[in-house]
Protein backbone atom coordinates (compact mmCIF):
# COMPACT_ATOMS: atom_id res chain seq x y z
CA UNK A 1 0.00 0.00 0.00
CA UNK A 2 0.98 3.54 -0.74
CA UNK A 3 2.21 5.76 1.74
CA UNK A 4 0.11 9.02 2.35
CA UNK A 5 1.76 12.30 1.83
CA UNK A 6 1.08 15.48 2.65
CA UNK A 7 -1.51 17.40 0.91
CA UNK A 8 -0.14 20.74 0.99
CA UNK A 9 1.15 21.75 -2.37
CA UNK A 10 5.26 21.55 -2.54
CA UNK A 11 5.17 19.21 0.47
CA UNK A 12 6.42 15.79 -0.20
CA UNK A 13 6.30 13.94 3.34
CA UNK A 14 4.76 11.62 4.75
CA UNK A 15 1.27 12.42 6.49
CA UNK A 16 0.24 12.04 10.49
CA UNK A 17 -3.10 13.66 10.77
CA UNK A 18 -5.81 14.46 8.66
CA UNK A 19 -8.25 17.21 8.51
CA UNK A 20 -11.39 18.72 7.49
CA UNK A 21 -10.64 20.13 3.76
CA UNK A 22 -12.99 23.45 4.37
CA UNK A 23 -11.26 24.10 7.15
CA UNK A 24 -7.29 23.50 5.75
CA UNK A 25 -8.09 25.59 2.91
CA UNK A 26 -8.93 28.66 5.00
CA UNK A 27 -4.76 28.21 5.91
CA UNK A 28 -3.13 26.28 2.51
CA UNK A 29 -3.06 26.03 -0.70
CA UNK A 30 -3.70 22.33 -1.09
CA UNK A 31 -3.29 20.02 -3.88
CA UNK A 32 -6.43 19.19 -6.00
CA UNK A 33 -9.37 16.69 -5.40
CA UNK A 34 -12.63 16.42 -4.00
CA UNK A 35 -12.24 14.64 -1.01
CA UNK A 36 -13.62 15.79 2.57
CA UNK A 37 -10.84 15.21 4.36
CA UNK A 38 -6.84 15.65 3.44
CA UNK A 39 -3.68 14.74 4.93
CA UNK A 40 -1.49 16.90 6.63
CA UNK A 41 2.45 16.14 7.85
CA UNK A 42 3.60 16.72 11.11
CA UNK A 43 4.77 19.99 10.56
CA UNK A 44 1.81 21.52 8.71
CA UNK A 45 -0.16 19.97 11.51
CA UNK A 46 1.23 21.95 13.82
CA UNK A 47 0.73 24.97 11.79
CA UNK A 48 -2.90 24.03 11.12
CA UNK A 49 -3.20 23.50 15.25
CA UNK A 50 -1.64 27.09 15.86
CA UNK A 51 -3.87 29.07 13.64
CA UNK A 52 -7.28 27.39 14.26
CA UNK A 53 -6.96 27.40 18.26
CA UNK A 54 -9.36 29.95 18.71
CA UNK A 55 -11.69 28.30 16.67
CA UNK A 56 -11.23 25.09 17.91
CA UNK A 57 -12.09 26.29 22.00
CA UNK A 58 -15.03 28.23 20.93
CA UNK A 59 -16.57 25.18 19.02
CA UNK A 60 -15.78 23.37 21.96
CA UNK A 61 -17.76 26.00 24.29
CA UNK A 62 -20.54 25.71 22.14
CA UNK A 63 -20.46 29.22 21.06
CA UNK A 64 -19.96 29.15 17.10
Amino acid sequence: MKEKTCDVVGCDKPAVKTVARKKAEKIFNLKGGKSTKVHLCKEHYKEFKKKTKKERELERLGWV
